[in-house]
């Protein structure tokens, strides 16, 4: 017989969601509210007199090359990076998964960088990379090849791709080790009596069981991408060089913090969040599909 709670006071349930409602409102819907109304503005750098425009800040972006550029540059830094981080994430996992002795040790020290704050994985990073006694610059320039990121943009951009990643491998190595702690191994075990060899088992048996976990963590990787990597970009290039680096979110602040463009970045921010919230549309209606609960 099925019991169910019961609440004898009629507002309690509406008092104990109270605190996240208040906080969603004041954190995410009034920001989201106040930025959309703003992206219909015109406003002067210090916000004295502002003009009703419609769409012409819309407009303006679309029409401009360096915001279009940004696009290009966005796509390509979101799915390095949770490529890499993703996929090396997985590797551990399957790795720290066999492991016996001096398990907890290995994990542990896997699960260090997630407590680092994305501005100083930047700039760990950034010191190894250091052009002048950066230990990773300097055995690159012994094998010949000539490290600068702050004067080649790709190279930037390839530093900043490696701290996101880097960063993010912790968070996802915990989920993926947790899926792989729950499969039966029994099965695994079958398997291995049938002849199945360990890439066989694995492409076979336990990805398509931790599949639910990979699509989760695509979907929030996706979002750390697109929001969370700024403190990387700020503490690393700020955006540089020649703005190889601007992704559409430190694009956002660039303008309306540094250009005091606020209308502009407000018609960005709106731009931005309806691209992630179509992307996690897209990813749970299409992708969703091939995943097996």
């Amino acid at each position: 017989m099925e019991k169910r709670s019961t609440f004898n006071n009629l507002w309690l349930p509406y008092l104990l969601v109270a605190p996240q409602i208040i906080i969603t409102f004041i954190f995410f819907l009034w920001p989201a509210s106040q930025a959309l109304y703003q992206s219909f503005l015109l406003e002067d750098a210090f916000g004295l007199s502002s003009e009703f425009v419609w769409f012409e800040n819309f407009e303006e972006l679309f029409s401009d090359p360096l915001y279009l550029d940004s696009f290009y540059t966005t796509v390509l830094f979101s799915v390095s990076t949770t490529f890499l981080s993703l996929s090396l994430s997985l590797m551990f996992a399957v790795m720290a998964d066999r492991v016996i002795r001096g398990e907890m040790a290995y994990k542990s020290i896997l699960l260090w960088p997630y407590a680092v704050a994305p501005a100083v994985a930047g700039v760990l990073w950034m010191f190894m990379f250091n052009t002048g006694n950066g230990i990773l610059a300097l055995t690159l320039q012994s094998l010949g090849y000539e490290w600068n990121h702050v004067l080649r943009g790709g190279q930037a951009m390839v530093l900043v791709i490696i701290a996101a990643a880097w960063k993010q491998i912790s968070y996802n190595f915990i989920f993926f080790l947790a899926g792989l702690q729950s499969i039966p191994k029994s099965m695994l075990e079958a398997s291995a009596i049938d002849g199945a060899g360990p890439v066989k088992r694995f492409w076979t048996i336990v990805f398509p069981l931790i599949s639910p976990t990979t699509f989760f963590l695509i979907v929030v990787n996706v979002v750390y991408a697109f929001f969370d990597t700024f403190g990387i970009i700020h503490a690393v290039t700020q955006g540089g060089p020649y703005k190889s680096t601007e992704i559409l979110v430190y694009k956002v602040y660039n303008d309306g913090f540094v250009g005091l463009d606020l209308g502009g970045s407000s018609a960005q921010s709106v731009i931005l969040m309806i691209i992630v919230v179509s992307l996690t549309v897209f990813q749970f209606r299409y992708i969703e599909r091939r995943v097996q609960y």
